[in-house]
């Protein structure tokens, strides 16, 4: 059907009227800042916090569920146990890791059959003996490896009064694989630790 001239006429004053704030939208969106161009993706550039991983360090409850033990740097465990206060925190984010001790925390039966606290009666040396199993200092001097585990140690077993090599390596940050062994890793006991979900109360508590 033929456009009427009244028709024509009036598309082209609609064209015109429409023409400016066609014009006006597109400069407006050429010219406008790169973010306020992008979608709004709420919480999407919002900075997630990174939890800290502890590593080995943190309370322990060893495989036969009737200790805890605590591991911690070993400054802080020589403090603890009536050493050195520990030094000041290093702030330079490179600084080496520190060797880890750690000490026993809990018992289930901190007691003897009398009733009187358990006492480290069969370590090997006469001068060591006599003190407190609960407290007592049973790692130290775990050195960090290259592979994440911490080698080069010794853990001491009140039970057998014996000491024994040590390496500690996190299977995940739940669990703590913990291999004693003699010299060589062939000769080597492994046993694993779980994290304590909420710290039991500590010897004298």
């Amino acid at each position: 059907m033929a456009m009427t001239s009244l028709a024509k006429a009036s598309l082209c004053r609609s064209l015109a009227a429409l023409l400016p704030a066609l014009a006006l939208a597109v400069t407006a969106a050429v010219f406008a800042p790169a973010d306020a161009q992008q979608p709004n993706k709420k919480g999407a550039q919002a900075a997630v916090p990174t939890a800290v991983d502890p590593g080995a360090e943190g309370v322990w409850i060893e495989h036969t569920g009737r200790g805890a033990v605590e591991i911690a740097p070993c400054a802080a465990i020589a403090a603890a146990t009536g050493g050195a206060p520990p030094p000041p925190a290093a702030a330079a984010p490179d600084a080496p890791k520190p060797n880890l001790c750690g000490r026993i925390v809990w018992l289930q039966n901190p007691n003897d059959e009398k009733g009187r606290p358990l006492i480290d009666d069969l370590n090997k040396n006469a001068a060591k003996r006599g003190a407190p199993i609960c407290g007592l200092q049973i790692i130290g001097d775990m050195k960090p490896q290259a592979d994440g585990s911490w080698d080069k140690g010794w853990i001491y077993d009140p039970e057998k009064g014996s000491a024994f090599d040590l390496e500690l390596r996190l299977r995940n940050p739940e669990t703590l694989q913990v291999k004693g062994y003699l010299g060589i890793k062939l000769l080597s006991e492994t046993y694993v630790w779980r994290r304590a979900k909420q710290a039991p109360p500590k010897c004298g508590a």
